[in-house]
Parts: structure tokens; sequence; C-alpha cells
């Protein structure tokens, strides 16, 4: 079904596609069967929503999850929508923490994560990655932001290079480019920005993400939450009972 792809500029077409689109959700509950995903739109903007997303506020329209995506609608990068799935045989899916509930974050089932390999830094709380075959979600390159932790500045357009900022980056760049990882991910797959929200996992099956805050090299980024928030704040708090990294005041800038 491609109703709104053609639409032109015709407002009139325009709002009769959107009706029809509507019909399909409102509508296909076949008997017997699976009821079909429903999310939404809006009359303007090319992705589709949860029905809570903030991005609804001026306009709601229910559409069938599977219109949505076959008339050229993306995913919301804030309220992470579903996706349709075609895995192939053997093609894993993605592990989120949220829905597994491991005890803590080395408590993960290893074998059900995605591999990459690392193949860039940024600085100490993101880098990039190359992921062979990747699942439906994801894709071959993504630029990760690792969830639950901050690290100083070293890139930053406005605030520049902050203090230990040089030894987080170098921190992270030491443990994982050219490396091979594996990611685990959360309630929200994507930042505001697109990149992936991961925790990145050594080939010793330690968490990084833990690694920087129990090294004293970050601090708990509690703005949004997440599975493992509690935990990493406990690590956060003996950092610095302890004077790690940064809480020791010691940085070469």
């Amino acid at each position: 079904m491609h109703l709104l792809r053609n639409a032109g500029n015709s407002g009139a077409a325009w709002r009769r596609n959107l009706f029809f689109l509507w019909l399909s959700a409102a509508a296909i509950l076949p008997a017997g069967g699976e009821d079909p995903v429903v999310v939404y739109i809006t009359n303007s903007g090319r992705r589709y929503h949860r029905e809570d997303c903030s991005s609804l506020r001026r306009s709601r329209v229910p559409v069938t999850l599977r219109d949505a995506v076959q008339s050229g609608y993306e995913p919301c990068l804030i309220c992470d929508p579903p996706v349709l799935i075609s895995r192939a045989p053997g093609r894993p899916g993605i592990y989120r923490v949220n829905r597994e509930n491991p005890i803590n974050c080395e408590g993960v089932e290893f074998a059900r994560l995605v591999r990459a390999e690392v193949v860039g830094h940024i600085d100490g709380d993101t880098i990039r990655v190359q992921i062979p075959s990747p699942p439906e979600e994801l894709r071959t390159l993504e630029t990760v932001r690792l969830i639950g932790v901050d690290t100083p500045e070293t890139v930053h357009p406005r605030r520049g290079l902050e203090a230990f900022g040089k030894e987080a980056s170098d921190f992270t760049k030491s443990r994982l480019l050219g490396t091979t990882v594996y990611l685990a991910f959360d309630w929200e797959l994507r930042d505001r920005y697109g990149r992936l929200l991961a925790y990145v996992y050594t080939q010793d099956r330690r968490c990084h993400n833990a690694q920087i805050i129990r090294q004293g090299f970050g601090h708990a980024y509690t703005r949004y939450s997440f599975h493992f928030m509690e935990e990493f704040r406990r690590m956060e708090q003996e950092a610095r009972k302890e004077k790690r990294g940064l809480w020791g005041g010691a940085s070469s800038n």
C-alpha cells in the first residue's frame, strides 16, 4: 500500500489518504487471526510513533504498522515504536535488558548479544561500530552512545576539552578500538541524534559502561532512566569514596 507516497501537494488527496489509512487500522481485525499492530502518524512528518509519544501533540492518525512501513514511514527516534522484523534463518534479534531482566549488568545472556567490531572512537562514551549481518533494527555501521554513563567532554563544540576528558577518552580507546564487542540494549534503542544506545561488553564479558564508572572515568548518567541505574549509582558512590579517576582531582590537562 503506497497511499501517502503519491499524495503530492494536494491537500484534499492528503486528507483522503489519511482517512483510508485510518480505516485500514480501524477495520482490519480478522476473525480468529492476530490483531494488527497499530502505530500513529501525524498530518506532517515521515515517522510513525507509539500512542503516548510527545510528537503526537497536534495530530494523531492510527495506521497499521505494516501500512506505515510500506508507505515509507520510519520509526520515531524518541519513543522507539515497534518495527517489522523479517529475520533470515539463524539471524539473531537484539537483546534488551529491560525485557530479559538480568540481575545485574554482568548477568546478561552473553550468547544472545549482538557482535560488532569497533572501527572508530569519538570520546569516552561514544564509539563507532560495524555490525556484520545486523538484525532488522540495526544498521551495518552505527555510532554507539554508551547507556547510563557520561564522561568529560573532549570534542564538544562549546564545552571543549574538560578536566579528565582525555584520560576517559584514552581509556575507552585503549580497551575497545579494533576489538570485537557485544551489544545489549534497553528501553530506548536510539537517542534524538539517531545514535544507537547500548551496553558494550568486551570479550572478557565485562560491561565497559560499568568499567568507566568503576574506574572513575565518568559518572552515572541518570537524566534518563535505564535498567541498571541503581547499580551504576552505587558504582559511582564507591568510586567517589575511593577517589578514583576524576574524583581524585588528578588530570594531565
